[in-house]
């Protein structure tokens, strides 16, 4: 038996999967919430064994309550279920912790396989979410190898620079001059093959 929870704020959407999900005999839906301030608080008594997430809720999003949930208790299983399509939303989703990630468009009896998916070990995701992570990952390794172009010192800077450190900061925490460090962003930016602050950041942290 699965033990579910469902967080979703559209009204219909959460009772209609309430009422499919409800109806498969290895699942019992526990509790649903509209919020992710009310999850939090209801699902500690519960103790689920999955939870099927929404992303876009009012208040605190999703994937924050996702992340708060995982670092409770890790080995809860949280499944997406959103209309995001776009990379950002995917890999902060999968990045604090979801088991997989599913359109809302997703057909429920694929939903109700997903879930067992997850139960079993799996990671289900629809097919061009799937193609989204292959391409994140391919771009991923394109980039990595520019990065080991880099010295350590100009790794420094770079990660310095995605913090959002000023050039002055970035010379008092390495304890080196204000050129040098002008000189090791001009390099890095050389080896990478940019010409701002914010592509040198792109590909110490890539997207698709």
């Amino acid at each position: 038996m699965v033990r579910l929870v469902i967080v979703e704020d559209d009204d219909w959407l959460r009772g209609n999967l309430e009422q499919e999900l409800g109806q498969m005999p290895d699942f019992k839906v526990l509790q649903t919430f509209s919020t992710a301030e009310s999850a939090l608080e209801g699902i500690p008594a519960l103790l689920p064994d999955l939870v099927l997430m929404d992303i876009n809720l009012p208040g605190m999003s999703g994937i924050e309550c996702l992340r708060k949930l995982k670092r409770a208790y890790p080995n809860l299983q949280v499944l997406i279920l959103t209309v995001y399509e776009e990379s950002d939303q995917i890999f902060n989703s999968l990045l604090a912790g979801a088991s997989g990630y599913l359109l809302k468009r997703t057909a429920t009896p694929q939903i109700i396989d997903s879930i067992r998916q997850v139960r079993s070990g799996g990671s289900p995701m629809t097919a061009n979410i799937a193609r989204k992570v292959v391409g994140y990952f391919n771009r991923l390794g394109n980039q990595a190898s520019e990065c080991d172009l880099l010295s350590p010192r100009e790794r420094e800077v770079l990660e310095l620079l995605a913090r959002g450190d000023a050039y002055k900061q970035i010379a008092d925490k390495l304890g080196v001059s204000l050129e040098t460090v002008r000189m090791n962003v001009k390099n890095l930016y050389t080896k990478l093959h940019v010409h701002s602050r914010g592509e040198a950041v792109a590909k110490l942290m890539p997207r698709s």
